[in-house]
Order: structure tokens, then sequence, then C-alpha cells
């Protein structure tokens, strides 16, 4: 399983490593690492989605450990993938679910769009797959379309999932599945939410109301935040976890369609702004598609390695 996914992976992160090899290949064809080289590794970096944090940090690095020398593509990828590799290594963390909880709550957050009633489902055919009981809770009630989405596949897993009708109260959907899931002793509660940002106040007001009311059940509920990021919105994503965070407290990340976009870099760029867990990483349409982030795989797989 592993090394089909590693396949997956760098199958998925092809459109991204092009770009970026493509410009490594223009930069460096036995060329002496100076100021000139620096300044084209930098745009290049910059240009692959990593933004001007990540490419500066990589860029001192490579001043203070090679500058002078003469160098070839393939020893500054493996350098790059160190580089890359040591940047994300932080933020590698599994989503770890207390079993103690009974259940431990998720609360899944993100713009409409990104893959999140998805993710929802492929994390639950996985938690089945340990031996996990998972309920879902289809909280994005003006969806109908994410609502169907979730209970196609809750069957498919063998889940339950609770809905209402069209624009039931959110939070209200969400107190009675945590009272339904406590009472079967379930192990994973996954609610799903809306993502409507064009009505910002609204959904803020929305998703807090949820964690309020699932507090007078458990006070420390939700156990864990994950906002879920589509790779392919490029630097677009930071701003998402900016909204997101200050409407609620993202305790992790999800990026998904990694293999849609020539953006994988955003990934790099979210570890070094943000130092959130990178919990799980998507690379296609199968369960398996979706898996925990390894930082060294992503590093090599990005740059070609």
């Amino acid at each position: 399983m592993a090394l089909g996914f590693l396949s997956r992976l760098k199958q998925g992160l092809s459109r991204s490593t092009a770009k970026l090899t493509e410009s490594l290949g223009t930069v460096f064809v036995k060329r002496r690492l100076d100021d000139a080289a620096l300044a084209d590794l930098e745009d290049a970096l910059v240009a692959a989605d990593m933004g001007t944090e990540v490419a500066a940090r990589v860029i001192a690095e490579f001043r203070r450990t090679r500058f002078g020398r003469e160098v070839t593509e393939p020893e500054i990828r493996e350098a790059l993938a160190g580089e890359i590799a040591t940047i994300l290594a932080p933020v590698a963390r599994p989503l770890a679910i207390d079993r103690t909880l009974k259940p431990h709550v998720v609360l899944m957050v993100g713009v409409n769009g990104t893959g999140k009633t998805t993710t929802i489902g492929k994390m639950a055919q996985q938690y089945r797959e340990q031996g996990l009981s998972p309920v879902l809770v289809a909280g994005d009630t003006f969806r109908a379309a994410a609502v169907e989405q979730l209970q196609v596949w809750g069957e498919r897993v063998g889940a339950p999932v609770i809905a209402g009708p069209p624009k039931t109260d959110a939070a209200g959907l969400a107190f009675d599945a945590l009272t339904r899931a406590r009472a079967e002793g379930a192990d994973v509660l996954l609610i799903d939410t809306a993502g409507r940002l064009h009505n910002k106040a609204a959904l803020m007001e929305e998703l807090k109301k949820i964690i309020r009311v699932l507090k007078k059940q458990d006070e420390r509920a939700p156990h864990s935040v994950l906002l879920v990021l589509d790779a392919t919105t490029g630097q677009n994503a930071l701003n998402q976890v900016d909204v997101f965070k200050e409407m609620v407290d993202v305790t992790g990340l999800a990026v998904t369609k990694l293999d849609g976009s020539a953006r994988g870099g955003i990934v790099v760029a979210l570890a070094q702004e943000f130092g959130l867990p990178v919990h799980f990483v998507g690379v296609g349409e199968q369960a398996a598609d979706l898996r925990p982030f390894d930082a060294g795989e992503f590093a090599r797989g990005l740059v070609g390695g």
C-alpha cells in the first residue's frame, strides 16, 4: 500500500515537479552557484508557489553551504529536497484519534469546493479499516449535493450519516449527532460544515454556534478542527488559513487535489507561514489516495527525486 501510494504521490505531483525541474534545468547546467544563479533559483522557488519566505530560507542555506561551488541540477535537486523536508518535518503529524473520548469529535471546515465532503468520506473509510466506528454529520445543510454525497459515502463504508431537511440548523444537528454518537459508543464523529465565504459573518456565527452547542455536552469538543484546502488555489490557500483561523481554532490541515495542480509547493509555504500540522494530503479520487503526510516522501516527490 505504501509503495502504491508513493507512486501515486509522484504521479500526483508530476505537474508541480515538471514546473520546478524545468526551471532548475534552465538555471543549472554545470554552473557555479553565484549571486546570479541564486537569484534565478529564488525566482524558480517563488514560481513553484513555495512563497517568498521559503525561497529566502532556502537561498540563505545554499549561500551558506554551497556558494561559489560548481553545481549540477541533480545536486541542486537533492539539496533542495533536503531543505524542503526540513521545513515540512515539524508539521508532518497524523491526526491521532483518541479512542477514550467516545467519540473524538472532528469539525471539518473549509470553503465550498475544496473536497471537504469527499475527504470526510475517505477518512471514514480509513477509520473503518482501522476498526474504528465513525459517525458522519451532513452539516452543510444549504447544499443538497453535499448531503447526498455524504450519504453515498456513508452507505459505501457502512457508517451512519446524520442529516436533516434542507436548511436545518447545523448546530442543532451537530448537538443531536453528538448525543447519538455518545449513546452508541462511536469512536469518531466527523462533522461537515458549510463554506460560504461570500457571507463571512454568517459563516463565522454558524461555526461558533456549532462549537458552543458541542461544548454543552463535552467542554473539550471539538477535539480537532481540520481545515481542508484545495492545492489548485495556490497562494489563495494562505488567505483561507488566515480567514478560518480568525473564525475557529484550526488544529490541522488537509491539502487535497494535489494531482490536479502544478502548485504542490503551496504545502511548503503553508508549513513555513503557519506551522499547523498537515494531517492529510490527497492525490486522487480513491479513499487510499488520501494519506497521512510524510515530509520526506513529499519533498522528494516535489523535486522529482
